[in-house]
């Protein structure tokens, strides 16, 4: 299977117009798509959320020559490629191995079913109100849980996450059973705004600055603050699932646990 062929089948699940739909409806920046193309048939996929060495080394390892990931391999234009650079030593060692990269970042946020969605899902979302809307889905969900303390519902999220660590700011026995979510790093006034119209109670996201934090606590809601890793790949993960068997090619998925 040709790496045309193999993309087409991930973005028929996970449209790359929802990426576009969405810089347009409400900004930002996106690098999704085939973004290394080494041509010859697809030999097998690594999914990983990152584009990281370890990926690289665990597609080598398995023998196949495709890595598919959330957060773009390239997500600026790269001007020198060096060796004792980062980015530059995993972008040489996937082209020297033949490695090719589909990397599908804002789409998979959006999509129903997808990343944003699965985050609402883990902490106890039943039905979810989007908070940015685009044909076919949309970044942001409230939704009601079942109602419990802060902490209990922190650490509840942390265990079907997977993750290792997370911060709780507010009254950690105070009851929740409204809350908002936000995969990766999309916490602004606008997002706090929103959950506040909304009626929740507490955040949920990552690398949320400083000074959105104060604001949400002075606005009467709690946050639950985990790794971006950890706010995504449960999500990516069960993205994988859907997909495997659809492909058409042997897969695998990798998982940085440092990260979590």
């Amino acid at each position: 299977m040709q790496l045309s062929e193999l993309y087409e089948k991930i973005d028929a699940r996970y449209p790359k117009k929802l990426s576009d739909d969405y810089i347009a409806a409400y900004g930002g920046h996106d690098n999704s798509g085939i973004l290394i193309d080494c041509a010859g048939e697809v030999t097998g996929a690594v999914f990983s959320l990152d584009f990281s060495m370890a990926a690289i080394e665990a597609a080598e390892k398995a023998g196949y020559n495709l890595l598919v990931t959330h957060h773009p391999a390239i997500f600026f234009p790269v001007s020198s490629l060096r060796q004792g650079d980062a980015l530059g030593a995993r972008l040489l060692r996937a082209v020297r191995g033949g490695i090719g990269v589909i990397s599908m970042h804002l789409n998979m946020d959006c999509a129903a079913g997808g990343i944003d969605e699965s985050l609402a899902e883990a902490a106890g979302a039943k039905e979810t109100q989007i908070v940015e809307r685009l044909q076919g889905g949309g970044y942001g969900r409230v939704f009601q849980v079942p109602a419990k303390k802060l902490s209990a519902f922190a650490s509840s999220l942390q265990e079907k996450l997977g993750a290792k660590r997370a911060l709780i700011y507010g009254d950690e026995n105070k009851t929740i059973e409204t809350a908002a979510s936000f995969c990766g790093a999309g916490v602004d006034a606008g997002a706090i705004a929103a959950a506040k119209r909304c009626g929740a109670q507490v955040i949920v996201s990552a690398d949320i600055k400083h000074n959105f934090i104060c604001d949400a606590l002075e606005s009467g809601i709690a946050v639950v603050q985990l790794t971006h890793y950890a706010s995504e790949n449960y999500g990516f993960w069960k993205i994988y699932q859907t997909l495997r068997d659809e492909l058409g090619v042997p897969s695998a998925y990798h998982t940085d646990a440092c990260m979590l």
